[in-house]
């Protein structure tokens, strides 16, 4: 089958791979590259680099709305087009053009978590599974028919990052099936739609006035970016990762209950936090944490 490949980021290129393995990939597009680093140099999207690995044909235009860009997609002539986490919406002119339209490769169990972020705002709802939606393409935000989905487990020992990864393994897995099996689409229901919402830098302040469960998942949602904080005595300090525990403490909210973290949060509930980081540091355990920062028992982060 002559597939036409569209993504940009990490997420995307266990997809690349596994369509290259089984399917004539005729093109790919992705994201102009951007500038990155000190020297702000431009750096080709992960996609790119691995499609020029390849040798494939790799297209980069800024929109598919503007200029001439639809009709060379449409001259391509594939037979399909695949696309996964690409940046760029797709016109209906381009929707339209390969012989079996587009399908996408969305990282939710649709119609729960349509939209841009779907990975981060399924732990941070505490959801316990997630998983990978082949689903057709249409002109509207994640409501295409379903072709085929598969679930991945979310436990509390999950981060956005871990997740993101065994996503990536299972839709580049699914997509080929699909592929294969050419399985009949099915609408998605009216019930149960939520939308994951672009994160944004400002959330990621942790409010010890949270129930700890809740803040917990706020911490393993942002694990790596944009990272959980707390602001203590000026400075910024980051939480990768924490565990729930139960206390008899009736102490204010905010309080350090013990000599190795534990932190009183709303409601007679408390959180250990087992991975940090400093500001201009590396991330750290806990203990290695406070061998060089002080925040006995009785301390208030907080306020």
């Amino acid at each position: 089958m002559k597939v036409v490949f569209m993504g940009t980021p990490e997420f995307s290129v266990p997809v690349l791979e596994s369509l290259v393995k089984h399917h004539e990939v005729i093109a790919v597009y992705t994201q102009p590259a951007r500038p990155a680093g000190r020297g702000n140099k431009l750096i080709p999207s992960p996609v790119q680099q691995k499609a020029e690995s390849f040798g494939i044909p790799v297209f980069t235009p800024i929109s598919l709305r503007k200029g001439t860009a639809s009709d060379e997609f449409a001259a391509l002539n594939a037979d399909i087009a695949v696309v996964c986490a690409y940046g760029l919406i797709l016109p209906k002119k381009v929707l339209e053009a390969p012989k079996k339209g587009c399908i996408n490769i969305h990282a939710s169990l649709l119609p729960r978590w349509r939209g841009a972020a779907p990975i981060q705002r399924a732990i941070e709802a505490g959801d316990k599974e997630t998983g990978i939606t082949i689903m057709q393409m249409d002109e509207g935000l994640d409501t295409g028919d379903m072709l085929l989905k598969g679930i991945v487990e979310i436990t509390p020992e999950t981060t956005a990052s871990t997740l993101h990864d065994a996503l990536s393994q299972k839709g580049a897995e699914l997509i080929i099936q699909a592929l294969e099996e050419n399985p009949t689409p099915q609408k998605q229901p009216e019930e149960g739609v939520t939308y994951a919402e672009k994160i944004q830098k400002s959330e990621a302040y942790i409010d010890w006035f949270m129930d700890a469960e809740k803040i917990k998942n706020k911490i393993m949602a942002f694990n790596p970016y944009p990272a959980a904080h707390f602001i203590y005595r000026g400075e910024r300090i980051k939480v990768f990762n924490a565990v729930v525990e139960k206390t008899t403490s009736k102490a204010p909210v905010g309080e350090v209950l013990d000599s190795n973290l534990l932190i009183a949060c709303r409601g007679g509930t408390a959180l250990r936090l087992t991975e940090l980081q400093r500001e201009g540091k590396k991330k750290m355990s806990a203990e290695d944490f406070l061998k060089g920062f002080e925040l006995k028992k009785g301390k208030n982060i907080a306020v």
